[in-house]
């Protein structure tokens, strides 16, 4: 693991693109620093926080795109196949370089709060607090991309795709507010993700009994469901696309509140998508 993670960190600073991650992110943070704290008078540095996380939409996909999809393309992902490594380890190395390239900005970032002091009473305990999950939603949004990467051999798809996600992500709250509240709405919104946790599924096994299966057991859940109790699915939808919100969950940081369940959501998700980059490179290794 730590060879694969010297490898990707020396390489995403000799072909630029750690340089460029932290240039576009300290670029943003400093112009809205000015913007929102110094030219209007707050010396509240997690507004600045609030009001610059959408650049991650951007820089994520550009930082993630090549980690496992250029290793496919120049086929030398069949080299880390034969050394003697677990998959695992080369997940976590590559992933591990990424969130370094994201910890030297955020470090930097760091700095602002003691300056902002000059100038107001700065709440430290608020910024740092915003600052750590700022962090973790940034180490989050690079799982998903990192998986994305490990699913095609084109770093121009893998961008899009993890752009797409993170899009969808940025926009859930809007999205759950355009979907009627009606039961009979959110069953049939639900069993599209049904269909869309089925397409996933086969994605990752390649096997259209898992994913026949899959969408089975959940649409048979679901109309069992509600023909019990239909009254549970009022305004469902709703809530649980707002739920799997990643950007929103930061409002409650901004807010003096250290909210532990946007922690461990953070943790879940990387987790989560750690294994599954995993568990598609496992496919790939014994195809």
């Amino acid at each position: 693991m730590i060879a694969v993670f010297r490898k990707e960190l020396r390489s995403f600073y000799t072909n630029m693109t750690g340089i460029i991650f932290a240039a576009f992110l300290l670029l943003v943070s400093g112009i809205f620093t000015v913007a929102v704290n110094l030219r209007s008078g707050y010396p509240n540095f997690e507004y600045m926080l609030s009001s610059t996380y959408f650049i991650y939409m951007i820089i994520v996909p550009i930082l993630t795109m090549r980690s496992f999809s250029d290793e496919r393309h120049r086929k030398t992902d069949q080299l880390l196949y034969s050394l003697p490594l677990k998959i695992r380890d080369v997940v976590a190395g590559k992933y591990l370089a990424m969130v370094t390239v994201l910890a030297a900005p955020t470090l930097l970032l760091a700095l602002i709060p003691p300056i902002l002091s000059i100038y107001g009473t700065v709440n430290f305990a608020a910024a740092y607090g915003t600052l750590f999950a700022f962090f973790l939603m940034g180490c989050a949004l690079i799982a998903i991309g990192m998986f994305f990467s490990s699913l095609t051999e084109s770093q121009i798809i893998a961008a899009v795709l993890s752009f797409s996600a993170l899009l969808v992500y940025y926009l859930a709250k809007g999205i759950s507010g355009l979907i009627p509240s009606t039961p009979i709405a959110s069953f049939i919104a639900l069993s599209v993700l049904a269909a869309v946790a089925a397409i996933a599924a086969y994605m990752l096994t390649k096997n259209t009994t898992v994913g026949g299966s899959v969408y089975i057991v959940l649409q048979l859940l679901l109309a069992l469901l509600y023909f019990i109790k239909s009254s549970i699915f009022e305004n469902l939808f709703p809530t649980v696309i707002a739920s799997l919100g990643v950007f929103d969950r930061l409002d409650s940081f901004v807010g003096g509140i250290f909210d532990l369940s946007a922690i461990v959501y953070y943790l879940t998700v990387i987790c989560l998508f750690c294994y599954l980059t995993a568990k598609t490179m496992q496919q790939r290794r014994w195809a």
